[in-house]
């Protein structure tokens, strides 16, 4: 991950346009930088959103599948599942630019504070109504991994 400055939203130009819309998360999977097949990075059955706007905005909200619901009360167990759905939800937002097959989110907010301030370079592949993002060779878990996720374009109103 980088740190650079985000270019002024007159300089986003027509190509964003192919972004700009509520996307749906169908599928995240992750594989060793060998491109051996690892288990899925969200667990079974992710659901996120990506928004990207006109104006150069992106905001993203992914929640691991399966969690479990909170507990009402306080002590070590609730501070417990707190800590677990932490680990279990990502959400960031900042801006971006796309540049041929990148796209670039400039990090402003996130639930990761070591995202702040960062660029995440992800390149795109649109097919018809659906983009895949892939991420770089990243430590995740351990592992040096390229997460690959595929959005599926929601339709206004829905």
């Amino acid at each position: 991950m980088a740190e650079s400055t985000p270019p002024s939203p007159d300089a986003l130009g027509p190509m964003n346009d192919k972004l700009v819309g509520t996307w749906k998360l169908v599928s995240a999977s992750s594989k060793a930088s060998s491109g051996l097949q690892n288990e899925t990075p969200y667990g079974p059955s992710p659901t996120g959103f990506l928004t990207y706007t006109a104006d150069g905005r992106v905001t993203a909200l992914i929640s691991h599948g399966n969690r479990k619901p909170l507990t009402v009360g306080g002590g070590a167990h609730a501070q417990e599942e707190q800590a677990e759905a932490y680990k279990t939800f990502l959400a960031y937002g900042g801006r971006y630019t796309l540049s041929g097959d990148k796209v670039t989110h400039y990090v402003d907010i996130s639930s990761i504070q070591m995202y702040v301030g960062k660029d995440l370079i992800r390149t795109v592949k649109f097919e018809g109504d659906q983009i895949t993002l892939t991420t770089p060779p990243t430590r995740l878990d351990g592992k040096i991994q390229i997460v690959e996720l595929i959005w599926q374009r929601l339709q206004v109103g829905s």
